[in-house]
């Protein structure tokens, strides 16, 4: 149920108002000027504020300008009988939600109220998918190759050192990207992902330079280039091991001279972006193999970070376990399970070829499959190979 808080000097009004809301469904508080209404605003949480112009000790516009200082989130309808058109226009400006003369049109005012609820949910829900977009997942885990990881994260971030992410699939290179970028003066900007796997050779340059129109078959429209996305913030090349040695070739000239040009252009854009680049192969094999180019190794690799396998880091299973626990209940809207160390026992013993990604996955399908607590008989059943 909303609660509404109405500010007016006169009884007649605040009755009636108040007859009118709470037959809605509202529940109403009533203060009988901008002092007392001030003090209620700040002891209480009001979903809405009804607030009259003309009151003793504290009037509507000065009651308006503190209470956006305290709660600047909560819609404030000024209701007034003495007002004009100056009056609403300043108002607004300091913050209304909007204007209503009195007396009020009562289908307006409940318009009104509605269209300032919703507004409210609506702030709610993007801030709320703003945290979820813009949260970084925590690096979970105290055993020594994470905790070498964290502290080499803090101290490379804050530079502009190019760093290159080696590791088995599954290890979460990509999160140690992330924070690197989070962690880093770039944070206020993107940090613009590519898996240069999941792209064809042929569309490499254009997904990381753009193109311009009619440059191509295809090209129905002028494209932007992942570089230039990503400028003032961070370039996530994924799978960098795959890249085309054409498209390689670019990429080099991109980080030698901070330039790059669209496909089918014939000038350069200057761009500012540091580049992150991840690999779950050998990169001097594939140079050896002729497959990568050494310049660009030298390029990427002025920090070389590794991230251990889960093999390598079996003391992290139980943290990491609960941490899945707790994020997928969420997600399925049910009560946390716990596990039992039995259970944990054998999931420390598993030899676990897919890492952090086949680790989640495993604790999804014994939350799915098993009772209130997970037992070593789940794991049996569910995760180990039948002999």
């Amino acid at each position: 149920m909303a609660s509404i808080l109405i500010i007016d000097d006169e009884k007649a009004i605040r009755k009636t108002l108040t007859e009118i809301l709470g037959y809605e469904g509202y529940k109403i508080d009533e203060a009988s000027d901008g002092e007392e209404g001030l003090n209620k605003f700040r002891l209480k949480s009001y979903d809405l504020v009804l607030c009259d112009i003309k009151m003793p000790k504290l009037d509507g516009i000065e009651f308006l300008e503190k209470a956006k200082e305290i709660s600047p989130e909560v819609p404030i309808i000024i209701i007034s009988g003495h007002g004009n058109i100056e009056t609403a226009v300043e108002a607004v400006k300091k913050g209304a939600f909007d204007y209503i003369s009195k007396p009020p049109d009562l289908n307006r005012l409940l318009i009104t109220l509605r269209n300032a609820m919703d507004k409210t949910t609506l702030v709610a829900e993007t801030k709320v998918l703003k945290r979820r977009v813009n949260k970084v997942q925590e690096i979970v885990g105290e055993s020594a190759p994470i905790t070498k990881i964290k502290d080499t994260i803090d101290k490379i971030a804050p530079t502009e050192a190019r760093v290159l992410i080696t590791g088995e699939n599954g290890v979460g290179k990509e999160l140690v990207a992330r924070w690197i970028h989070q962690k880093s003066a770039r944070s206020s900007g993107s940090m613009v992902e590519v898996n240069c796997a999941a792209i064809p050779g042929e569309l490499i340059e254009s997904e990381l330079f753009g193109h311009e129109k009619g440059s191509f078959t295809s090209a129905v429209k002028q494209r932007i280039g992942k570089f230039e996305q990503a400028s003032g913030g961070t370039l996530f090349l994924d799978e960098i091991g795959d890249m085309s040695l054409n498209a390689q070739a670019k990429v080099l000239r991109a980080l030698q001279e901070g330039k790059i040009t669209r496909v089918g252009a014939d000038r350069d854009i200057n761009v500012d972006v540091r580049v992150i680049a991840a690999t779950n192969k050998d990169l001097l094999k594939e140079v050896e193999n002729k497959n990568f180019r050494l310049d660009l190794y030298h390029r990427l690799g002025v920090i070389i970070l590794h991230v251990p396998n889960l093999n390598e880091r079996v003391s992290d299973i139980p943290l990491l376990v609960d941490r899945f626990l707790s994020d997928i209940a969420t997600e399925y809207g049910q009560p946390k399970k716990t596990i039992d160390k039995k259970a944990l026992d054998l999931l420390q013993k598993y030899k676990w070829t897919g890492n952090i990604r086949e680790l989640r996955n495993v604790v999804e399908r014994l939350i799915i499959l098993s009772g209130k607590t997970i037992t070593a008989e789940d794991v049996e059943n569910y995760v180990l190979p039948k002999k």
